[in-house]
This record gives C-alpha cells, sequence and structure tokens, in this order.
C-alpha cells in the first residue's frame, strides 16, 4: 500500500507488550504471576504494590526468557543493563510508577537491534527490546449512582512484561500483522509467551504518512484488530490532507465495536515521564557465559524449521512458513510425517482444509479430534484411490466434528470409491443417453466434456474414480466422432 508509486509513503512501528506467561511469578516479587481466574486483589503484596520500605528483587527467569527472543530476533544483548523508572497518574499503577528501561540519559535496555524477515523477504527492523512490569487491570462495571463504576484489580501489576519496539519500517497494515503473527510463533516457539491467551500480547501502533505527523493508537487487542484499526486511521490521515487539515499529534483508541479511532489525549512526551534509575535496583552484567547457556537451550526456531522443511521434505515455501511459524501445526505435522504419511499432500491439507475446517468448527488444532491418525488415514484413502479429493473433504470435516476416524465414516457412509471399469461404463453411456445435446457440443468444445463428467459424479454422487470417468467419457467421444455407437 505505502510503497506504491505515486502515493505517499506510509510508515508503521509498532510496540509489543508481551507476557512473559511461562513464569511462576512476577518480575519483581514472589506472587503468583498467573492470575486468572483468580479473585480480584488477590495476587499481591507490599513490593507489587509500591508499599514504603519494600525492595524489587528482579526475576533471573525474566531475564533469561529475554535474553532468548533477543537472540531469536537478531538483537545485540547488552552486557549491562539498567532499570528506570517512569512515572505517571492513572489508577491502573498503584505506586504511581513504573519499573521499566530506558533507552537514553545513561539507561541501557535488554538488547537493541535486530530484525525479523517477514513472508515476501520484508526485513523489519527492532529498535529495542527491554524488561518490564505491566500494571494492574481496570474493570468496567457499569455504574455506581449517577456515575460510572470503574474498579481496578491489582492481581496483574507486576507481571513480567517484555516490550519489543520495531523501527518504522512496516508500509501496509497487512504487513504488521504478518509481523505480529510471526512474532507470536516465536515466542511460543519458545516457550516463553502464549500469544493465544486473551491480553498475552497487546499493540501499540504508531503511523504517520507522507513524513508528517505521527499518532499513537493505543492497546490494540488482536491482531485482526491492529489490521483494521490502522487501514481506518490510514483513511482517516488521508482525508484530513485532501482537505488541509494537518493532522494532530495524539493518543487515539481503536473502538473495535464502531470500529473507528477516537481521541484519548495529545501524545505524551519522553520529558512527561520524568524518567530516572530505580534507586533499589543496582545494574545487571550480563556475560557472555550467561547467554550461551541460553542459546544452547533455545529449540530449532521457526526460520530454521521452515528451512528445513523446504530441504528434507520438499515443501513448497508458503506451506512451510505457515506450519513452521505455529507451534501447534508443525507438530501435528511432525507426527503425521512420523506415521508415514506423504509431507506434501499432509502439507497441503493441513494449510487448506484443516485450518479452514477448524475455524469453521471454533476449534483450537490442540484439540483431540484434530489428530494425527486421521490426517495420515485421509492422505492414505485419497493416495490409494480409495475416495476423491471432494470427498476427502466431506470425510475430514465430519471426522473433526467426532470421534470417528476417517476409514470408519468412508465404511459406514459407503463412501469407497467406484473404480469398476464396467460399472462406470454404463453409468457414462446413461449421461450420454440423456445429454446428446452436450455430446454434440463436447466434440467441438473441450469445456463441455467437464459437465460430462460432471453428471457422472453426479449420478455416482462423487464417488466415481475421476481418472477413469475421464478416460471413458473421451472414449466414448472418440468413438462417436468416427461414426461409431456411443460405447464406452
Amino acid at each position: 500500500m505505502g510503497g506504491e508509486a505515486g502515493e505517499e509513503r506510509i510508515k508503521i512501528g509498532l510496540e509489543i507488550h508481551c507476557q512473559l506467561t511461562n513464569l511462576r511469578t512476577k518480575l519483581f516479587c514472589g506472587c503468583p504471576a498467573d492470575y486468572r481466574g483468580s479473585p480480584p486483589n488477590t495476587h499481591i503484596c507490599p513490593i507489587c504494590m509500591g508499599l514504603p520500605g519494600t525492595l524489587p528483587s528482579p526475576n533471573k527467569r525474566a531475564i533469561e526468557d529475554g535474553v532468548a527472543v533477543a537472540i531469536a530476533l537478531n538483537s545485540e544483548i547488552s552486557r549491562r543493563m539498567t532499570f528506570f523508572r517512569k512515572n505517571y497518574f492513572y489508577p491502573d499503577l498503584p505506586k504511581n510508577f513504573q519499573i521499566s528501561q530506558y533507552d537514553g540519559g545513561g539507561g541501557v535496555p535488554l538488547a537493541r537491534g535486530g530484525y525479523l524477515d517477514i513472508e515476501g523477504g520484508k526485513r523489519i527492523r527492532i529498535r529495542r527490546i527491554q524488561i518490564e512490569e505491566d500494571p494492574a487491570k481496570l474493570v468496567h462495571e457499569g455504574t455506581i449512582g449517577d456515575s460510572a463504576a470503574t474498579l481496578v484489580d491489582n492481581n496483574r501489576a507486576g507481571v513480567a512484561l517484555l516490550e519489543i519496539v520495531t523501527e518504522p519500517d512496516i508500509e501496509d497494515p497487512r504487513e504488521a500483522r504478518a509481523f505480529l503473527e510471526k512474532l507470536r510463533g516465536i515466542l511460543e516457539c519458545l516457550g516463553v509467551s502464549n500469544g493465544e491467551l486473551e491480553g498475552a500480547m497487546r499493540c501499540d501502533a504508531n503511523i504517520s504518512i507522507g513524513g508528517g505527523t505521527r499518532v499513537e493508537i493505543k492497546n490494540i487487542s488482536s491482531f485482526k484488530e491492529v489490521e483494521r484499526a490502522l487501514a481506518f486511521e490510514i483513511t482517516r490521515q488521508r482525508q484530513l490532507l485532501a482537505r488541509g487539515i494537518g493532522v494532530r499529534r495524539e493518543t487515539r483508541h481503536w473502538d473495535e465495536v464502531r470500529r473507528i479511532t477516537v481521541s484519548l489525549r495529545a501524545k505524551e512526551e519522553e520529558e512527561d515521564y520524568r524518567y530516572f534509575p530505580e534507586p533499589d535496583i543496582v545494574p545487571i552484567e550480563i556475560s557472555e557465559d550467561f547467554i550461551e547457556s541460553v542459546r544452547r537451550r533455545m529449540p530449532e526456531l521457526p526460520d530454521q524449521r521452515k528451512e528445513r522443511y523446504m530441504r528434507e521434505f520438499g515443501l513448497q515455501e508458503h506451506n512451510a512458513e505457515l506450519i513452521s511459524s505455529n507451534n501447534a501445526l508443525w507438530r501435528l505435522f511432525e507426527e503425521c510425517v512420523k506415521m508415514g504419511g506423504d509431507p506434501i499432500e499432509v502439507s497441503n491439507w493441513l494449510v487448506g482444509d484443516l485450518i479452514s475446517f477448524t475455524r469453521e468448527l471454533g476449534m483450537e488444532l490442540t484439540d483431540p479430534r484434530v489428530s494425527p491418525r486421521k490426517i495420515v488415514e485421509l492422505v492414505n484413502l485419497i493416495r490409494s484411490g480409495a475416495i476423491s479429493t471432494k470427498i476427502a473433504k466431506d470425510v475430514l470435516m465430519e471426522s473433526l466434528r467426532g470421534d470417528e476416524s476417517p476409514e470408519e465414516i468412508v465404511r459406514r457412509r459407503g463412501l469407497l470409491k467406484i473404480s469398476d471399469e464396467s460399472l462406470l461404463r454404463g453409468i457414462v453411456e446413461e449421461v450420454f443417453r440423456e445429454n446428446e445435446g452436450a455430446v454434440k457440443e463436447a466434440l467441438r468444445d473441450e469445456d463441455v466434456v467437464n459437465f460430462l463428467i460432471g453428471q457422472v459424479m453426479r449420478k455416482t454422487r462423487g464417488k466415481a474414480d475421476p481418472k477413469l470417468t475421464y478416460e471413458l467419457v473421451k472414449r466414448n467421444l472418440e468413438r462417436i466422432a468416427h461414426g461409431e455407437g456411443p460405447s464406452a
């Protein structure tokens, strides 16, 4: 979109906040980090509430997770990082400041630089990666008296976050979504964050057109909504510029219901937060040995897996990219291959109908009904000629709805492909007698041949062997063209 000739260049930068969901405790205290389903304000202590006299103690595992992400994103890891206080006053911040990191004024974040390549070869550069604590959660509960009621649940306050800030290299809302989806795949592969959990990944987007004023869109809840919010904001800014109205530097909120951005406040500058070094946490040294110990424990990353799939199994790049970037999908794929499934055919079914059907049914790929045994059975039934591809789609959908295997469904419903030539010959002759006009046209027009084949399929309810059916129809047409009787 933004890179096309004759258009003003669109520049989009993302700030992604990822909860480190594998940690047992919060970033600076021993409170449980998994607060989901707990009564409000039960996972709190004097440290995460910032009471006087308390001292925060950094979670070593959070630093290990941050280093693993920095390695995966090709970033330069700081050998000495510092924590800073980011000061602002809001109901969701019990301390009235957030312990974060700062890239400036002597502050050193966990890592700087790096990049992530998305499908199509586009490289999105990383500006910095930093560790910080999450604020509390505001819960809007209707009204109390004549006033709107907002309650504060501090269970989330102090949970470890990883903030990943990109350079403004993104030029299209679809690229933003592709970046986020690939990043989620990396985080899930490393086991540091589960992007599927509600609120585990949140995104702010900064966008400008033609080098103009930058607008921030805050706390967008999902990748789909990021794409929608950016598309709307591009249209809004272009309309303002077309009318000769300047774009105001501000922070806006994405209203998912109305699908518009609405103004929240003037955009804060760094000085508004009055950053200063956190006096209760000394600078943390990160040694080369520490980094290498993290590197040695890291699993195969999505890009490495993608290259292996293309090299070892001959997968197309698109299929290899989609499968390798989704934890559930690549595990399913590898189990299918171990069970003897043809890698290319398995990959085609996984990235095509399986993803589509599970979305339609509202199922996760980790659902027990989505089993590798079912996929391999389906592929083998097609390869053996027992069922057609069309019937296989119906069988897959039915097997996902219940516990029956594809083989069981095929036997129960009598769906085995008709490969008996004498039986099919009679059906073809019947179709020719019933469609004499189409037969004459088929002698001149190859497209009408497909109509005749379709009629055979209709009579056999899709069970006729497609290859044999084609041969019989063509053989009959050749006989008629030579003045012989329509006998297949």
